[in-house]
């Protein structure tokens, strides 16, 4: 950092902050352009109010039912206090936002032909004014997940970035399935599904045996279809499962307003169709 730059944002690095600091690597990410990541874009089919895009890594199927989409997780409001009145009776400022960290949940996890591989779900706060957003887009950068098609940090207001993301096998390594942001635009009820398949080994062509998908908070039972004609049925997650645990349910993910789903295809076969069945 540049003296010019402490001195312009009229502080030391002994009394900047966390958002402080990620506010300045924000500016210093405004000067490099950010490019498309290598997914493939995919736009969601069906009955839609409003066509969005689902940005998915190898995938090789996307499939649609109902009028799917998001809801938006709305930041905490103000106060509208008396502007006349004294500094004791004055509206409480609103609790600062986390947009440092996004809130983790593990989706489904498992072993397949002696490689451990999990799925999970990143989701950052909704930042509600330029400074949050600015703030969020200095921590996502320093995560690795900037949306692929963010040009201004003021493009994250009112949105909860989500990041989809898989381990394979032995190497630690982390790789992003699916992204997108909840908006006030969406919505998921009833039967509405919205899923990928993919390869469960990062990089491979084929068969696409790992379906995730999110549906309505409604939904009790989701099953997937293979092409061999077998089917896997996934309940929804009840106070009989654990809700970290690795079963294969419908289970809420922090910051989400939809609920998620796993499954995987037995060895041999691969997708087909999946559907809300209950």
């Amino acid at each position: 950092m540049s003296a010019d730059r402490e001195t312009n944002h009229g502080m030391t690095s002994h009394d900047m902050t966390h958002t402080d600091i990620a506010v300045l690597l924000a500016d210093a990410a405004d000067e490099v352009e950010i490019g498309i990541a290598p997914y493939d874009a995919v736009l969601r089919g069906g009955r839609r109010r409003k066509a969005r895009r689902w940005a998915v890594a190898t995938a090789t199927a996307v499939v649609l039912v109902g009028s799917a989409g998001t809801l938006a997780v709305a930041g905490m409001p103000g106060g509208h206090g008396d502007r006349g009145s004294s500094v004791a009776t004055s509206a409480p400022t609103a609790p600062a936002l986390d947009v440092r960290t996004p809130s983790r949940t593990l989706l489904a996890a498992g072993t397949d032909q002696g490689k451990d591989w999990r799925v999970f779900i990143d989701v950052w706060e909704a930042p509600r004014n330029e400074r949050e957003a600015r703030a969020e887009r200095g921590a996502m950068a320093e995560f690795g997940q900037i949306p692929s098609d963010l040009r201004d940090a003021s493009d994250l207001i009112g949105k909860s970035s989500y990041f989809v993301r898989r381990s394979f096998g032995d190497t630690g390594s982390e790789q992003v399935l699916i992204e997108d942001a909840f908006t006030a635009e969406d919505t998921m009820s009833g039967k509405d599904i919205e899923a990928a398949a993919v390869p469960l080994e990062p990089g491979a062509e084929g068969p696409e045996r790992l379906v995730v998908g999110q549906v309505a908070v409604t939904a009790r039972s989701v099953t997937c279809t293979w092409k061999d004609g077998s089917t896997t049925e996934v309940p929804v997650v009840s106070e009989a499962y654990d809700v970290n645990s690795d079963d294969f349910v419908i289970r809420p993910a922090d910051g989400s307003p939809v609920n998620w789903f796993v499954c995987l295809a037995p060895q041999g076969t691969a997708f087909q169709s999946v559907a809300v069945t209950k």
